[in-house]
């Protein structure tokens, strides 16, 4: 699954144009005690968690790669050694050898921006979806308890506007929805049955918000990355329609997605609280 068209500019320099981001300023320079990182543009798993190590360079390194999911490419100018994502060539960094940081003697120094980290040790490959349903903060809070769901992130898509915010997006003038960044392992969850759910935790015939939440940013809506995710989507709905269910759900290509700010990342949870405008309701 290749998601380029949910990336950002800066995702896309890096991964695409293959540019370096400024060390220490990446979220994964310190070392995680357990889980994976994934390829950001096309989910596979690249390094185990237990492989990184702190050394300094103020980019996240890892002295092993998961067998075949990496690969090496000799540079221009015949010194340095790229280090690719073998199934959809996104730019990782640059691969070291001869610093005995560690008893692998190796450096793989990597781009925060072209990796994903879930917290699974075991996972080798992921997809992704983007939904929408309302106020982002409910939705996230159901999904993140489905069973295969490895990754979630509320943001906002679907609109004009470059880098929106969250006050732009309530004004309703930017065309944005608030909607769900879903990672999820497709040997634990499959797609059908992740939509499913989505579909029984907001109410797919409220076609001018949801719940109490009013507005065209709060409808509902699924941005697919190919034409498996449709189909299956349309099929989903054709079944709620014999059940003589009114779904106002649209479907759209994925586009930009714009991750929101920090505050509203996991807020339920964060927060001690629950959802107001989402509940659990069994349709199928």
């Amino acid at each position: 699954m290749n998601k380029k068209t949910s990336l950002t500019p800066e995702l896309l320099k890096i991964i695409l144009d293959k540019h370096t981001e400024r060390p220490f300023t990446g979220d994964y320079c310190e070392p995680k005690s357990s889980g994976t990182y994934l390829c950001r543009q096309c989910g596979l798993s690249l390094f185990r968690a237990h492989d990184q190590f702190h050394s300094g360079c103020g980019w996240p390194s890892f002295d092993l790669e998961i067998k075949d999911h990496v690969k090496k490419l000799l540079d221009p100018d015949g010194y340095r050694t790229e280090i690719l994502c073998a199934r959809c060539d996104g730019h990782l960094g640059h691969i070291f050898t001869g610093e005995n940081f560690t008893d692998k003697n190796t450096r793989h120094c990597v781009n925060s921006l072209s990796l994903d980290f879930v917290q699974d040790p075991e996972v080798l490959d992921t997809q992704e979806i983007i939904l929408a349903a309302g106020c982002f903060w409910g939705v996230e809070y159901y999904l993140k308890k489905l069973s295969g769901v490895l990754k979630t992130e509320v943001g906002y898509t679907g609109g004009e506007k470059s880098y929106p915010t969250y006050q732009e997006v309530c004004e309703k003038n930017t065309g944005h929805l608030e909607a769900l960044r879903v990672v999820f392992d497709p040997e634990k969850l499959e797609s059908i049955n992740l939509l499913k759910y989505f579909f029984e935790i907001h109410d797919p015939t409220q076609a001018n918000g949801q719940g109490p939440d009013l507005g065209p940013q709060y409808l509902s809506a699924i941005f697919y990355f190919n034409l498996e995710q449709k189909l299956i989507s349309e099929k989903i709905i054709e079944i709620l329609e014999n059940k003589n269910y009114l779904v106002s759900t649209k479907l759209y290509p994925a586009s930009t997605f714009w991750p929101a700010e920090k505050y509203h990342q996991d807020y339920y949870s964060k927060n001690n609280n629950t959802p107001y405008c989402h509940r659990y309701t069994k349709r199928f």
